[in-house]
């Protein structure tokens, strides 16, 4: 039984993944410490508080990230994807939103290529990651006072 050229990953393809991904926990680094600080108002002091939470969560992410990154051989990202700003609390929360959304596809993404390769402890170390993920999706969704939209999977 052989599998599609197009559904096998290799080695440096899921090296170039991570670090897409590593780059996009800084950028939420960056937004949660950003953001945590500046949202004003009785409404949203809850949640700024969650959202200083977010940052060291999504720190340690990056941590595993690069750690992942360097065991396969390759060097971890140091570049941040570009972070959106606001005056509006609202506009804040749904950039978050937004970029947890797109978090979460891509690591869902990332679990079934690590798989392929075998690299089944970088799985569930991802696996562990996702669940933090969708957390602070619904968060940010429940502070929002909508649904939690659904991720999907990065194609």
């Amino acid at each position: 039984m052989s599998k599609s050229s197009k559904s096998e990953v290799t080695r440096k393809q899921l090296i170039d993944a991570l670090n897409e991904d590593l780059s996009r926990e800084f950028q939420a680094i960056i937004a949660y410490v950003n953001y945590s600080q500046v949202l004003k108002g009785a409404a949203y002091m809850n949640i700024a508080d969650e959202l200083a939470v977010h940052a060291k969560e999504e720190l340690d992410h990056a941590l595993q990230i690069a750690n992942h990154v360097d065991y396969l051989g390759g060097m971890p990202s140091v570049t941040p994807k570009p972070v959106k700003t606001s005056e509006k609390a609202e506009d804040m929360l749904r950039f978050d939103l937004e970029n947890e959304r797109v978090t979460i596809a891509n690591y869902r993404r990332r679990v079934k290529q690590a798989d392929a390769l075998n690299e089944f402890a970088i799985a569930e170390s991802l696996r562990g990651i996702l669940v933090q993920e969708q957390d602070h999706l619904i968060a940010l969704a429940t502070a929002l006072g909508i649904d939690v939209p659904n991720p999907g999977i990065a194609d």
